[in-house]
């Protein structure tokens, strides 16, 4: 379509040239001009139309040449740009014409010319706020090397690493703040005066005078790690303060109310308190001084009481009995005694779980007494509701309680002389030897009460022989015959070992030991207390020593238990023996 629009615009340029000259023509013969003078005059028409053709020629022809050294050098700008810029080369369109091309490619350049100057001006604005956050921050600002233009994924990892570095700001900045804020009360609380330049710069109000730094947060740290140990150190003074002011104001007999204001009157800062607490303890100490008689006896009394507290036997009070009936009040005694006191105190403190868990196993030992004093009461068959029941099942779980009890009363005892590398003493005995005293006592009395009652019964057998005896004191099987509420029944028990032989009235019946052993498993748990060549604990080997011996109750006792539902729980009489 616009190869013919061309194509007829030059024929119409022809024509008209034609026409043109045909006028020409026209205009020369109405004149008269002559043949040569036409000839003249057509051949300037001809040079002015030829020369304005050239010149047109020329024009564009120049336009050409300017073209396609546009085309070059867009082209090479082009590429300058998308190497620089870390973009892929641009890639012509086939088919284009030469002003399509240049066209195209010019912009192409201007698009990437504003494009890099977008970048570099980004860069600059990201590369200051690196710059700054860097200095802040004590860090390493992020690397793009000088005069190259960043691609568009370094001014993404700038923007990200800039992003990270305000976010760490902002973390150590609350670190800071917090450090600050925490070293500033404990200063107020301590009342203590800044003095060096770190705890000036700390407790100042201007927030911009540290860099976040690392090391600056590890000094402030360490600054605050000093401020807080000492404030436990005045703190602890402070408690041994009011601990001593309260010692002599028992020591003393100090009126309560005094106390109560003196102690509502301190007030302030720490350092203020510990020096209104000091000045009480002198003015005590020396009123002490006064009245150092009545003074040492006090602190005499409290320390029998932390020796009784410890169970401290005579050897090991034994050193102190000197000073304890020294009579010359002096200072130097009193500082003696408490000593002494402060030494008993401390050891106290560090015995305390054990005495604590030898006050549980007395607690246990002294229930178990109970238990056995009561199993020899025949009163107690006469109990109705389930009270049988009830005191068989607490009397197990003390058996129970009893062993465990002991074997951690002795592990403890073992680690904490291990730890202290010295011996923990009751009475001036080890903790076992101890307990073992309490179980042979315990079995010395029984045995005691065993041969009592054998010789009662013996008596009562001689009494039953004589030929004078009363019809009522009859064996059975007599005139009258047997009662019959004491029908012989036979009482059978699946271990031979746990029946035991009882004779009342010339017969013997089996019955159920009032003691039940240990199972053969508890004891082979329970490993030796000391180092002695015995492998039962006191209570295995009370028990074990107890299966042996046969006990002794009435008759009437034990055909009135036989009548009762509870009898298998009174006498224990299962078939497993139970755990200890």
């Amino acid at each position: 379509m616009s190869s013919r629009r061309s194509e007829a615009l030059a024929f119409s340029l022809v024509t008209g040239i034609n026409h043109a000259m045909a006028r020409l023509v026209d205009i020369w013969d109405s004149m008269g001009i002559m043949e040569e003078q036409r000839v003249e005059r057509m051949e300037t028409v001809k040079k002015h139309i030829e020369g304005l053709l050239n010149d047109m020629i020329t024009e564009e022809e120049a336009l050409r040449h300017r073209i396609r050294a546009n085309i070059i050098t867009f082209q090479k700008q082009l590429d300058t740009l998308c190497l620089e810029m870390s973009m892929d080369p641009y890639k012509m369109e086939e088919g284009l014409t030469v002003l399509q091309i240049e066209k195209n490619l010019r912009l192409r350049v201007e698009v990437l010319t504003k494009e890099k100057g977008e970048r570099l001006k980004e860069l600059h604005r990201l590369q200051q706020q690196d710059k700054e956050l860097c200095v802040e921050l004590c860090v390493t600002p992020y690397y793009i090397p000088t005069g190259s233009m960043p691609s568009r994924t370094q001014l993404q990892e700038l923007r990200e690493h800039i992003q990270t570095l305000s976010e760490e700001k902002k973390s150590r900045a609350k670190v800071f703040s917090g450090l600050r804020e925490d070293i500033r009360k404990l200063m107020e609380e301590m009342g203590h005066e800044p003095e060096t330049s770190l705890e000036k710069e700390s407790v100042g109000h201007d927030e911009d005078i540290f860099l976040l730094t690392h090391e600056n947060i590890k000094a402030l740290k360490l600054l605050l790690s000093q401020m807080e140990v000492k404030k436990e150190s005045l703190t602890n003074t402070l408690a041994e303060l009011k601990e001593r002011s309260m010692c002599l104001w028992n020591r003393l007999d100090a009126l309560e109310q005094n106390c109560s204001v003196f102690q509502e009157s301190v007030q302030g800062t720490l350092s203020d308190q510990i020096t209104q607490w000091q000045g009480e303890v002198d003015r005590l100490t020396d009123l002490q001084k006064t009245r150092l008689g009545d003074v040492i006896e006090k602190v005499r009394q409290e320390l029998v009481t932390f020796w009784d507290k410890c169970n401290l036997g005579r050897e090991q009070r034994e050193p102190f009995n000197a000073h304890f009936c020294d009579n010359n009040f002096t200072e130097e005694l009193l500082a003696l005694h408490d000593a002494a006191l402060l030494k008993v105190k401390n050891y106290y403190d560090q015995v305390k779980p054990l005495l604590e868990a030898l006050q549980r196993w007395e607690k246990y030992w002294a229930l178990f007494q109970d238990f056995e004093k009561k199993a020899n009461d025949p009163n107690r068959f006469s109990n109705r509701g389930g009270a049988l029941l009830k005191e068989a099942k607490e009397k197990v779980k003390v058996q129970k309680m009893l062993p465990k009890l002991e074997e951690e009363l002795k592990k403890g005892v073992e680690a904490w002389e291990k730890d202290q590398g010295s011996a923990f003493l009751v009475q001036g005995r080890r903790v076992m030897t101890y307990i073992s005293s309490q179980w042979e006592e315990y079995k010395q009395q029984r045995d005691k009460e065993k041969s009592e009652r054998a010789a009662l019964q013996t008596s009562k057998k001689g009494e039953i022989t004589t030929p004078f005896k009363t019809p009522t004191k009859r064996a059975h099987g007599g005139i009258n015959g047997p009662t019959p509420n004491k029908i012989r029944k036979p009482f059978f028990q699946k271990t031979p070992s746990q029946v035991t032989r009882v004779r009342s009235a010339n017969t013997f019946i089996s019955v159920p030991s009032s003691k039940p052993p240990l199972s053969q498993v508890q004891m082979q748990k329970i490993r030796p207390l000391e180092s002695s060549s015995s492998q039962r604990t006191p209570l295995l080997e009370c028990n074990s020593t107890e299966r042996k011996q046969p006990v002794d109750i009435s008759y009437l006792d034990f055909t009135s238990a036989l009548s009762k539902k509870s009898s298998d729980a009174v006498f224990n009489s299962t078939a497993k023996d139970p755990v200890f």
